[in-house]
């Protein structure tokens, strides 16, 4: 079972997923796989978690943890499955690898406990301890199970991508995308612009757009990763200085997140882009992004497109319970590649006898 929860707050995804492999290659199934949307309290609570007091904090972190859990244990019993593995992702709440630190909401230990299930959570911590990013995660299930397209890209709270550059897999953020567009929609009484109809009305501001493209962050080189913090005291601000239709705001948004891509991509030989996440079933953004490319840009069946992020949580979960490298230093500027994320291992019941899980 992998769980994944975005930056951008819409929602839960949980996608159970069987993984097999021919020979040296992986496979993989989506078996089930649904999106839970937060309640207002829930929505209301994440939000606020950055501003907690310690003790509070913690707390949040169980709670949390605890109605991961609840849906969990909700979907396998609706859809009469069960899950060998879960895979959580949390909820990223800080965000700061130059000083040291990430972190993602919601125990590993209590999701264990509530869903009697062997659990592996906080993938990103040791990458960070390593000098990395703990950013972007993805790219190994990219790697090992998308490995025919030439680039994978994924439209969610931020825009994430991945490539081969020579005989290593390279990746990163891009640019924001959902966590921006969204905030701005619910101005328009709307949680996110359908089809990018708000966008399409609006008009672009040319020197808002060059003030964001100059932004420090996308001068760095890969790898390099965002977080909200960047958002609030870096993006944000300069959408504060201009007193208009949001409409105007999010059209000019779209125009720097599509010359943002597309500049990512004409660095290298045009290929195929697997799109995920999203911002792929926006089509005024992907048309926009089209113009700005030369590559070819594949939108996957829908579950794919919704859950491919859930289904790679699954499969790095999966492979840190072998003890296989799921974190490749390639991408996320790593001392070395590593095994990431906590395991916590469930006792179960066989022929009367009580036996404890072991590490592989």
């Amino acid at each position: 079972m992998g769980i994944m929860s975005g930056t951008s707050l819409d929602g839960m995804d949980l996608a159970l997923c069987r993984f097999y492999k021919q020979g040296r290659d992986w496979h993989f199934q989506i078996l089930k796989a649904q999106t839970y949307d937060y309640p207002k309290i829930w929505k209301e609570k994440l939000n606020e978690a950055p501003k907690l007091n310690a003790g509070s904090f913690l707390r949040l972190h169980n709670d949390y943890g605890k109605y991961i859990g609840q849906k969990v244990n909700h979907f396998l019993k609706a859809n009469r499955l069960k899950a060998d593995l879960i895979a959580s992702h949390g909820h990223t709440i800080f965000h700061q690898p130059e000083r040291g630190f990430t972190f993602q909401l919601g125990s590993g230990a209590i999701l264990a406990s509530h869903c009697q299930t062997n659990t592996v959570s906080d993938f990103r911590t040791l990458d960070v301890a390593l000098g990395g990013q703990g950013a972007p995660l993805v790219p190994v299930g990219d790697e090992l199970l998308f490995g025919k397209y030439m680039f994978c890209l994924n439209l969610g709270g931020f825009a994430n991508i991945s490539n081969r550059k020579g005989k290593v897999r390279i990746a990163g953020d891009i640019c924001p995308v959902n966590i921006v567009v969204n905030h701005l929609a619910w101005r328009c009484r709307m949680k996110y612009d359908r089809n990018g109809i708000l966008g399409s009305r609006g008009n672009i501001i040319p020197d808002l757009v060059h003030e964001l493209n100059s932004l420090d962050f996308y001068a760095k080189p890969v790898p390099k990763s965002l977080g909200r913090e960047w958002i609030e005291s870096e993006f944000l601000p300069l959408l504060e200085k201009y007193t208009l239709p949001p409409e105007d705001l999010i059209r000019s948004v779209y125009e720097h997140i599509a010359f943002q891509i597309g500049n990512y991509l004409n660095n290298y030989e045009a290929g195929e882009v697997l799109v995920t996440g999203g911002g792929a079933f926006n089509t005024f953004l992907m048309d926009l992004i089209r113009k700005r490319s030369k590559s070819a840009l594949l939108i996957p069946e829908v579950i794919l497109v919704k859950f491919k992020e859930a289904l790679i949580f699954a499969f790095l979960g999966l492979l840190r319970y072998r003890n296989e490298v799921n974190c490749l230093a390639s991408v996320t500027g790593a001392r070395s590649d590593s095994s990431s994320g906590l395991i916590h291992l469930y006792k179960y019941k066989k022929n009367g006898l009580t036996y404890h899980h072991r590490h592989p």
